[in-house]
């Protein structure tokens, strides 16, 4: 018998008892929707942490103060003062693969103007923060070198203090606010950045001059970090290296006295990858969850698949009886599994990439249904069509056809 035969047979079969062939398919349209949702969750959450990563720039280097030990304890690394102003000019003095340089230090408090009032952090920094940062100014100017040297009390403001502050639409530019009681001059508004993956406000900021907050607000002469740029992503790691000799020979930290190092040192590019390799995990695991649904998907095709070769029993015989091969019969409940599974899966990629997409629309979570997974889903129900029919299909095959044709 052609396949074209056995396809319109299989087809028939499968007509003539709808009803439970969508059950049957139900379970691959829900297994499939689920990995297909799944999928896309994860894939949408990695891109939205890379994105906005790369937005703070892929080649973004962190000096922090390393965590040391205190009695056998390991101590806060925020508490350690291990980075100082001297470590901050060595580092401009001697950098080659380094272009931006900001040491950091910051507070949270109430910033308050008038009867408004918000709580923020406000983070004293170099001019070369907006550039390590990619941030640009919307309205106003940014503070100069001179307002550094002279630690004056001067600021920028993100855009949710702005709004904050001062609704209404009005205009920030040359007010006053108060932040810990200390009067500040906003010189310039931050273009807006929004949220990000982890939910925070990136707009919720006060940037001031590092040797203001340090003096004025802190009362510290420590950095609690100092944020580097390299000169290319691709020299990142001679940045760190260069980095780490800089802060060794300004902490005289000799490499025969076995010291370890008191700072740390990361980069955007590693935190990227971290949070890449951490998403995958959790993406495969939510994956393998979802694909259990298939197996069971699986079962219910063979278990309706044998109902059909005892319901058939006596066409089975009939169809040998005039000539049909064993390889006919098994071939067309092979058809048979395998069309319910393609159809089930094809109606699940659909319902999948629906489900992403109002996810996407109705709770703003990052979706991305990449293109190679509707084409291992087709290979996996193809595999659960063959796999799982292939039992029914035998046991049709193998059936002696006097018997069948006796059967009632």
């Amino acid at each position: 018998m052609s396949i074209i035969n056995l396809f319109k047979v299989a087809l028939r079969a499968i007509a003539n008892n709808a009803f439970r062939s969508f059950l049957s398919m139900l379970g691959i349209i829900i297994g499939v929707a689920a990995v297909i949702v799944m999928m896309a969750i994860g894939q949408g959450s990695k891109e939205s942490i890379r994105k906005n990563i790369s937005q703070m720039g892929t080649n973004v280097i962190m000096v922090r103060p390393g965590a040391d030990m205190m009695g056998g304890v390991r101590q806060d690394p925020s508490s350690m003062q291990t980075l100082k102003v001297s470590d901050y000019e060595a580092i401009i003095n001697e950098k080659k693969y380094v272009t931006f340089v900001s040491p950091e230090v910051t507070s949270s408090g109430q910033a308050i103007y008038g009867a408004n009032n918000t709580n923020a952090t406000i983070y004293g920094e170099s001019l070369d923060y907006l550039d390590i940062k990619q941030w640009d100014i919307e309205e106003g100017v940014p503070f100069t070198e001179e307002d550094v040297h002279k630690s004056a009390k001067v600021c920028l403001i993100g855009k949710t203090i702005a709004d904050e502050l001062f609704p209404n639409g009005a205009d920030p530019i040359g007010k006053t606010i108060r932040f810990k009681s200390i009067p500040f001059r906003i010189c310039g508004v931050l273009k807006s950045k929004g949220y990000n993956s982890w939910g925070m406000d990136q707009d919720n900021v006060i940037i001031a001059p590092y040797t203001t907050v340090m003096k004025r607000i802190a009362a510290q002469t420590y950095f609690s970090t100092i944020n580097c740029s390299a000169i290319t992503e691709e020299m990142t790691d001679q940045a760190i290296a260069e980095l780490t000799e800089i802060l060794r020979t300004s902490h005289k930290i000799k490499d025969e006295s076995g010291d370890s190092d008191d700072f740390t040192i990361r980069s955007q590019q590693e935190m990227m990858e971290t949070m890449s390799s951490t998403m995958d995990t959790v993406t495969i695991i939510l994956v393998v969850a979802a694909a259990f649904s298939l197996l069971v998907a699986g079962i219910g095709i063979m278990n309706i698949m044998l109902v059909s070769v005892t319901e058939r029993t006596k066409e089975i015989g009939l169809r040998m009886s005039v000539g049909a091969r064993g390889i006919d019969i098994s071939n067309q409940f092979l058809i048979e599994s395998i069309i319910i599974s393609l159809t089930g899966g094809l109606l699940g990629i659909i319902l999948g990439e629906s489900i992403a997409g109002l996810a996407s629309l109705l709770f703003h979570l990052p979706t991305s249904v990449p293109g190679w997974s509707i084409t291992v889903s087709f290979i996996v129900c193809t595999l659960i069509g063959v796999g799982f029919g292939y039992f029914p299909a035998r046991k049709a095959a193998r059936m002696d056809p006097i018997e069948a044709i006796r059967y009632e």
